[in-house]
Parts: structure tokens; sequence; C-alpha cells
């Protein structure tokens, strides 16, 4: 990450930590508490270890950033490792096996994709790179020709029809972004990486998607979830042992051009933004799961996110809508309170199918 790009995420984390992103004091640690942070990812990451010995707390957390590293290094799309590796081979109209690592991923992307009906497809990696949100570092001022956005489309497959008893091969248009499943891998292996150092009361929070085990000492880890759009938080939750919380908005990277919001969550299915959701949070035991699974639920629009809950089996959801109207599940409506208490009157209790 270039230095501008760590000063952004500098902001972003202090902004974060006064809106009580982590309802713990974003400043000093208590004595039982260790945190560890670092860039990684394009964004800033948080690690917290309650009651284990500073000493062998802090390494663990040194080892949870090394693998941060190495993940962003092995799947950033157009890097030299294994995914740029897969995409350069995409591009020469070549046929590669990925390596097994990847291999493994790409299987579970493309079983998500099939389960999603393509509303989650990390096949739309040339589209992402046509709007200029392939990385922290770019910042477009405005859409793409339409018709260049077409061709994209049309140039591209989806994942499961290009990756074939574990070989990829596709059309040269074709390029993979992990993006909308890549913290969710990394939240989730970073939190099996304390736990196999003996840690069992920890956070792992990667730019507000996070996953957590254990308890902050007497209570649970209590963790805000941000309003869409602004850098307050709209409500709170506590975090139960082994559960994951990720959230999709349209405010991370974006740009405002002729009064229109674009923004880097793409709908497959045309090649656009996404519109009529501004943010989609998801509660699993699964992080991987919680952040293809934000993504879909954004995708699949106002109407259809309840039933693309259903079809994942994500039943604690809590969606903003671009106006700010709240709806959530019945399962997450008991375990959340809101901040601004007219706004919880007003939130709507969606039943799933």
């Amino acid at each position: 990450m270039s230095r501008a790009g760590r000063q952004r995420a500098a902001r972003r984390l202090a902004v974060l930590c006064a809106a009580a992103l982590l309802l713990t004091a974003c400043g000093q640690p208590a004595e039982e508490e260790t945190r560890h942070r670092f860039t990684a990812m394009g964004t800033l990451v948080d690690v917290s270890i309650w009651g284990a010995q500073p000493l062998e707390a802090e390494a663990a957390a040194r080892e949870v950033e090394a693998l941060f590293v190495t993940l962003h290094a092995a799947w950033d799309p157009w890097g030299d490792g294994a995914l740029g590796t897969v995409n350069r081979a995409l591009a020469a109209g070549e046929a590669i096996r990925p390596d097994p690592d990847l291999g493994v991923l790409l299987d579970e992307a493309a079983a998500l994709t099939e389960t999603t009906g393509g509303l989650f497809d990390p096949a739309i990696g040339a589209l992402v790179r046509l709007w200029g949100f392939s990385d922290d570092e770019s910042r477009p001022v405005a859409p793409p020709p339409a018709g260049e956005i077409a061709a994209r489309l049309a140039a591209t497959a989806p994942l499961p029809e290009l990756l074939v008893d574990g070989v990829v091969q596709g059309p040269p248009g074709a390029q993979l972004d992990l993006g909308g499943f890549l913290k969710g891998v990394a939240v989730q292996r970073g939190i099996e990486l304390l736990q196999a150092r003996g840690i069992e009361h920890a956070i792992v929070n990667a730019g507000g998607d996070l996953r957590a085990i254990g308890r902050r000492g007497e209570r649970a880890w209590r963790i805000g979830i941000r309003a869409a759009r602004d850098n307050t938080i709209v409500a709170a939750l506590e975090v139960a042992d082994g559960e994951a919380v990720f959230t999709s908005g349209d405010y991370e990277r974006y740009f405002d051009y002729e009064g229109r919001h674009y923004h880097h969550i793409l709908d497959p299915r045309t090649g656009y933004p996404t519109r009529g959701i501004a943010s989609v949070t998801v509660v699993h035991g699964d992080a991987a799961l919680a952040d293809a699974g934000a993504t879909a639920l954004l995708v699949a629009g106002p109407e259809d996110w309840p039933r693309m809950a259903e079809t994942l089996g994500l039943d604690r959801v809590l969606v903003v809508f671009e106006d700010g109207a709240i709806e959530l599940t019945g399962a997450l409506e008991p375990r959340i309170w809101f901040t601004d208490e007219e706004q919880g009157r007003r939130a709507r209790v969606r039943p799933l199918p």
C-alpha cells in the first residue's frame, strides 16, 4: 500500500474508533487485552486478544499479520501471485491449473456463484478494472462508456463455466477478482490460526468486517454497525463465540457523477453498480459465507434479498436502503439495539420465505 493509501486507511480507522465501531474503546487496551494493528488488503486490520500472556498474544497477532500479507500477495488479481498468474493465462487464452490453495478457494467461490444464481461471481474482474475499482489507489471520476461495459460483460463467462475439473480456461476477456470473498476467507483463517496457537478469546477486525471467539472478559464482544454513507453507528450488538459480522455497502469505494452515486459493488448481470440498497450486514458463523452473502444480498436488491438470504441459510441480516429505511430479520431483531431509538422503532422486521 502506498503512503497515500496508508494515510487514507489511518483516517478511516480514526473515524471508526471515534464512532465506536468496536465498542471497547479504540485507545489504550485494558491490561488483559493485547491489540495489534496493521494494514493489509487495502484496509486496516485490528487483532484484539483477551486474557493471554502478552508476549504470546503479540507473537500470535503478528502471525495473523503475516498471514494477511501472504494471502494478499497470492490473491491479488493483477499481481505476481497465484491469482495474477491465472488471470494472465486467461488473457492469453491458455488453460491453467491453479495452485492447490487457490484451487480450493475457486471451488468454493464457484459453488457460491451457482447457489446465488450468479449474484456473487468473481469472474467480473475485467469489469471491476474497467470501472476503476480494481485496487485501493484507484479514484475513478466518471463511469466508463456504456459500449465498453457491454463489451466486457459479453467477453466473460460465469466462474463455474471457467473452472472445470480444477482447470481454469475461458475467453480472453475473462478475469477473476476475489474481492467479494477475500476478506472473509482471511478473517476466518486468522481466527483459526489464533485458535491453533491456544488463543481462546479474540477478534480479528478487517476494516469493520470481523469474526470473534470467546469473550472480552466478563462480557461478550460488542461491536457497532456503521450507518451507510456516513461515519456514525446505526446499531450495535454482542457477538457470540464463533460469529462473524460482515457488511457490504456502497460507501467504501465510490464516486458521484452528474448527480448519481456509483460504487464498487457491481451487478454481474448488468455490469453496473447495484441500486436500491446502501448496505447489508450479515451475522454468521462462517466469515467467508458472511462476506460473499452480504454482497449477494446487496446485488439481489430491495425485493429479492430475503429470498437470497433464505437460499444461503443466512437468518441474521440487517439491510439499510438508499433512503435510510431499515429492514432486518426476525432472528437478528432481539439481539440488536439502535443508537437512534426513533430509527429503531421505524425499522421493519422482514420475514424470510
